[in-house]
């Protein structure tokens, strides 16, 4: 199946919900809608499935308009933050609906094949009301994955899951996705899961579609500081810098030895992603000496926060560091990482490393 949403805008009253969208996702592979909370996420994924109707613009399923098309006469299956299970119906019960609907041979082998690949294989005797919130929500996906629709919509699924098991899940899920057909977009907040989840995706914000691609590709060469910001966790570092002679200098910092294009804009920002900060120098690096106001461990890498001269910057070192609030530190950088946007917010120039990916 392959779905096109072309010039898509929502109004609500007064307000534009979304602005002038066109994307087509990828038939067989992952569409990872990115952005922050009324990005425009959920209003795009109603709209896909038939819920809402769009202000303006078309809906084609394989060609065919499907706008006013009823979401019970098409063939969509939906995830959602709030999990929607048959309470009177046992856990086995449910996630076999669907398989019995159609048909299906060999439903009590799928089930529990979908059971154990969601770690619910233990609840299947069990009713919905039996199970915490985070177990239901698997039992929602269980259920959507074995209807096998060619449209599958997930929206932020494993947002009440805790840290661990989402990481697990992920895994699962890519697998699962890469072994269907299915045209698939999965919804949410966190760049790390869009990462994990490969595909392709689409950077949402306000309401607007900022870059639609490859997901390493987007990564890698955001088109735009709003794309930046919102593809980086931690937030990329951005920098206010001049356009000089010799090359690009960070206002109340050190000289880039950088040649920029000729459109360049005398103002510019300098972004450094977090990880490309170190807080022991290698040949060519630059240094920005700073003092530690917060200093975060998290799972296998430490996240310092330095008050510089050239602004509020985050290091992600990798490992654990125990480093103490209030102290000296110096970080340092190697131009070569940097990304460099124009006065208007578009990118220049990539870092050295990404510019033949």
């Amino acid at each position: 199946m392959q779905l096109t949403l072309e010039g898509i805008n929502k109004k609500v009253g007064s307000q534009t919900w979304l602005h002038n969208m066109t994307i087509a996702p990828r038939s067989g592979a992952v569409t990872v809608l990115l952005g922050a909370t009324q990005a425009g996420k959920t209003s795009l994924m109603r709209i896909m499935a038939g819920l809402d109707v769009p202000t303006a613009g078309r809906v084609q399923v394989d060609g065919v308009d499907v706008v006013g098309v009823p979401v019970r006469e098409r063939n969509v299956a939906m995830v959602y933050q709030q999990f929607i299970n048959y309470p009177s119906m046992k856990v086995r019960d449910n996630i076999a609906s669907p398989l019995n609907l159609r048909g299906e041979k060999n439903v009590r082998q799928r089930v529990n094949e979908l059971a154990e690949k969601l770690h619910i294989d233990m609840f299947l005797d069990r009713l919905p009301s039996e199970l915490s919130g985070g177990q239901q929500q698997r039992v929602a996906l269980a259920r959507a994955l074995a209807k096998g629709a060619p449209l599958m919509l997930l929206d932020e699924p494993l947002v009440n899951l805790d840290y661990k098991l989402r990481e697990e899940l992920r895994d699962e899920l890519s697998a699962l996705f890469a072994a269907g057909d299915s045209t698939v977009v999965y919804a949410t907040t966190e760049p790390g899961e869009a990462l994990l989840l490969g595909g392709y995706t689409a950077v949402l914000d306000a309401g607007e579609l900022l870059q639609y691609g490859p997901t390493a590709e987007v990564f890698h060469k955001p088109a735009s500081l709003r794309v930046a910001r919102a593809f980086s966790d931690p937030p990329m570092n951005l920098l206010s810098a001049t356009a000089v002679a010799d090359g690009v200098r960070l206002d109340g910092g050190p000289l880039l030895m950088q040649q920029l294009p000729s459109q360049a804009t005398q103002k510019l920002t300098v972004g450094l992603r977090a990880s490309a900060m170190r807080i022991h120098a290698q040949d060519r690096d630059l240094a920005l000496s700073g003092t530690v106001e917060l200093s975060e461990i998290s799972g296998s890498d430490t996240f310092v926060h330095v008050h510089t001269q050239v602004g509020e910057l985050v290091a992600q070192l990798t490992g654990v560091h125990y480093v103490e609030i209030g102290t000296a530190l110096t970080l340092y950088f190697n131009p070569a990482q940097a990304y460099f946007f124009d006065a208007h917010g578009l990118l220049l120039l990539l870092p050295v490393q990404e510019r033949g990916r």
